[in-house]
C-alpha cells in the first residue's frame, strides 16, 4: 500500500483508483489490479521492488448490513462479503497465483478512529458443516465503554447475533501489542500463525472456541493509542511509502 495525495484519487459509484492500482465492481465481482512496491522484508527481499497483479472476488454471500461502531454513528463497518471466493494473479506468489476463499467488509467514518477508539480485536472465521461464517467485533471506546459484538452468516444476507464469552488473552507480538479473542470459559485460544507484526497492528491465524466448536479464524488486534504516539507516526513510511504526486 502506498499513501498518495488527492490528485491521485479518482472515484465513482462502482470504481476507486488510487494511483496505479484500483477496485472496480464488474458483473457483481469485485476486482482488484494492484501496481506496489514491496518493501524490504528479513527471509523474502532485501530492497524494494514492485509486486503487481489482480484480484477478483466473487461473492457466495453479499450483504448490505451495515454496524455503527460507536454510538454517535461515526465510525461504520460493512461485511460487504462475508463469504467469497477468491482468484489472484501475481507473480510474486509461488505458481503465480490462488485460489481459495475469501471475505471483503469496508469501514468508513468521518473523524480519525484514534480519537474514539482505545482499539480493537477482530476476527472472521469459517465453521460447521455448512461453512457458516462468524465475525467477531472487540472494540473499546475511548471513554472505557466495551462494544462487542458476533455475527453468524449462515448463507443469507441477514446475519445473526451470537452471544460472546468472555475474551481471553492471545500471546503478544514483538512490538508488545495486547491481543484478544472471545473464547469459551474451558478452551484456550492458540496462535497458529503469526501474518503482521507491528507496533500498533497485528495479524495472525489463531484457534478459539465459540460455543463449544473449535474454531480457526484469522485475527487483527489495532492499539489507537500506539498509532496516535509521535514516534509511530514518524515510522509509517518506512512500511507505508508516501507519494505526493502520480506519476
Amino acid at each position: 500500500m502506498t499513501e498518495r495525495g488527492q490528485g491521485s484519487l479518482d472515484r465513482g459509484p462502482q470504481h476507486l483508483r488510487i494511483g496505479p492500482s484500483r477496485m472496480v465492481m464488474q458483473d457483481d465481482r469485485l476486482v482488484i489490479d494492484f501496481s506496489e512496491t514491496a518493501l524490504p522484508w528479513p527471509g523474502q527481499r532485501l530492497k524494494p521492488g514492485r509486486v503487481s497483479g489482480r484480484v477478483e472476488l466473487v461473492a457466495d454471500i453479499a450483504s448490505t448490513h451495515s454496524v455503527d461502531l460507536d454510538q454517535e454513528g461515526r465510525h461504520v463497518w460493512c461485511p460487504r462479503m462475508p463469504r467469497a471466493r477468491a482468484t489472484i494473479t501475481c507473480d510474486a506468489l509461488p505458481g503465480g497465483g490462488w485460489r481459495g476463499p475469501a471475505y471483503h467488509d469496508m469501514n468508513f467514518g468521518n473523524r480519525p478512529i484514534e480519537q474514539d477508539f482505545i482499539g480493537w480485536d477482530w476476527a472472521r472465521g469459517l465453521c460447521g458443516a455448512r461453512g457458516d461464517t462468524i465475525i467477531l467485533y472487540d472494540a473499546t471506546l475511548r471513554s472505557g465503554t466495551p462494544r462487542r459484538l458476533a455475527l453468524r452468516y449462515s448463507g443469507q444476507a441477514a446475519p445473526e447475533v451470537i452471544g460472546l464469552p468472555p475474551r481471553q488473552p492471545l500471546p503478544r507480538g514483538f512490538w508488545g501489542v495486547r491481543s484478544g479473542v472471545a473464547c469459551d470459559a474451558a478452551g484456550t485460544p492458540q496462535l497458529l500463525t503469526r501474518l503482521e507484526d507491528s507496533p500498533f497492528y497485528t495479524r495472525a491465524c489463531i484457534e478459539t472456541s465459540l460455543q463449544g466448536q473449535r474454531l480457526v479464524m484469522v485475527h487483527e488486534t489495532l492499539d489507537c493509542r500506539r498509532l496516535s504516539h509521535p514516534l509511530v507516526r514518524l515510522m509509517l513510511p518506512f512500511r507505508m511509502p508516501r507519494r505526493g504526486r502520480y506519476p
